[in-house]
């Protein structure tokens, strides 16, 4: 190729490129100054409570309240509700911001919310108690309860599941075939993955799959005899006084639940927020598709902690970190997240799940043993820091002389 035109052709090349990037730069900018602010002013905030706090909870909760109205503000969400809960007892519920922009209508502590892949923890319960029924078994391989999932290379069970470490292929966040689809079973999910070769050798990897607890939920269907919304109604929602809890129903009108945003720009809720596109959250089951608030999310840790759910031996079973094959530990025990923050200045262990919706975090709750402390907060769009404000708000319970002696 002559001189002349290998010269064109970059000049033609580099051109295009400027011009790409002026393009972005120029909906990045555009985007920025249009950006809605939500809340410009903290102190504005609207907030709902049911009942004041007790007098010795006052100075965390008001604490609690500040970081919530600040972090609405930097992060420009529509809402949050909170819920913490010590010893044992819910102390702080509260729904700040709005359920809905168009109607203002404000959330409350009982207004539902989609929580996304924080789903995961609920459904693993149910493996624990069907587990201490002799009704699952965790290493069996999973074609014992779901014959519909083909065999591939390499045998996969119910534990190399629930641990994210089986080579189930994952849904691809925003994009996942199944959110168009209507199930009214678990195994009717199996349409969107069960024909795809494994990622890996199982137990050789961990790699978070949602498509993975669809197989659990079919399991926990098919060992308990029952469909599975109402097995987890039953045994698990209505004996924790979970009422808030149920699966997510597309047709389901939108009373009582918060609408769902999504950032209208580059996954950053601060470029201001768009309606979330219709989804069917029912393919996935005990995956990702369950309505819930953070009262009853914290209701549902401290019914774990406290033993009134499950035995202590089985909670320690879900709850302890799961080895790859070469020895390394995953950080991941059986639908629970295993983690450290600092609490009161000292690194203090964790477990709990965020979740995800549409690919972007909307929901997280955690508790902290040896402080007692459960704290939930969920948002009604997708990329909210749900994670680092529940952090925030715990440090200001575990402050000394606020929560109870470390156990």
């Amino acid at each position: 190729m002559p001189k002349i035109r290998i010269q064109t052709v970059l000049a033609l090349f580099v051109g295009a490129f400027c011009l790409l990037i002026a393009a972005v730069g120029g909906l990045y900018v555009y985007t920025s100054a249009t950006a809605p602010l939500l809340h410009p002013d903290p102190q504005n905030v609207p907030s709902v409570t049911q009942s004041a706090p007790l007098p010795k909870w006052a100075d965390a909760v008001q604490q609690g309240r500040q970081i919530v109205r600040a972090g609405l503000t930097e992060q420009n969400l529509p809402g949050l509700s909170v819920a913490v809960g010590v010893g044992g007892e819910l102390v702080w519920a509260e729904g700040f911001g709005f359920a809905d922009l168009e109607t203002r209508e404000t959330i409350s502590p009982d207004t539902r919310f989609r929580i996304g892949t924080a789903s995961t923890p609920l459904t693993s319960a149910a493996v624990g108690l069907l587990v201490e029924k002799g009704r699952l078994k965790l290493d069996d391989e999973i074609q014992t309860y779901v014959p519909e999932f083909p065999k591939k290379p390499w045998p996969v069970t119910l534990r190399q599941l629930m641990g994210h470490v089986a080579g189930v292929r994952n849904d691809g966040g925003d994009e996942g075939p199944l959110l168009s689809e209507r199930c009214e079973r678990p195994v009717e999910g199996l349409k969107g993955f069960a024909d795809s070769s494994l990622r890996f050798e199982p137990g050789t990897q961990y790699r978070y799959s949602s498509y993975g607890w669809i197989l659990v939920s079919a399991a926990v269907e098919a060992a308990a005899d029952e469909s599975f919304g109402r097995f987890m109604r039953a045994q698990i929602f209505e004996p924790l006084g979970m009422d808030s809890t149920r699966l997510d129903s597309a047709p389901e009108p939108n009373v009582g639940r918060a609408t769902s945003y999504f950032p209208r720009f580059a996954g950053d809720p601060r470029y201001g927020p768009d309606l979330m596109r219709p989804v069917d959250y029912s393919c996935y089951a005990g995956s990702s598709a369950f309505l819930s608030t953070p009262s009853d999310m914290v209701r549902f840790a401290m019914a774990i902690n406290s033993g009134k759910l499950l035995q202590p031996a089985t909670v320690q079973l879900l709850q302890t970190s799961q080895r790859l094959a070469a020895g390394e530990e995953t950080g991941y025990g059986l639908g629970w997240d295993l983690e450290t923050a600092t609490l009161a200045g000292k690194e203090t262990h964790l477990v709990g799940h965020d979740g995800d919706s549409l690919g972007g975090m909307v929901a997280s709750f955690m508790a902290f043993p040896e402080y007692g402390i459960v704290v939930s907060v969920i948002s009604n769009i997708s990329y909210a820091d749900t994670y680092g404000l529940a952090v925030k708000i715990a440090e200001g319970f575990a402050a000394p002389g606020k929560g109870p002696a470390p156990r």
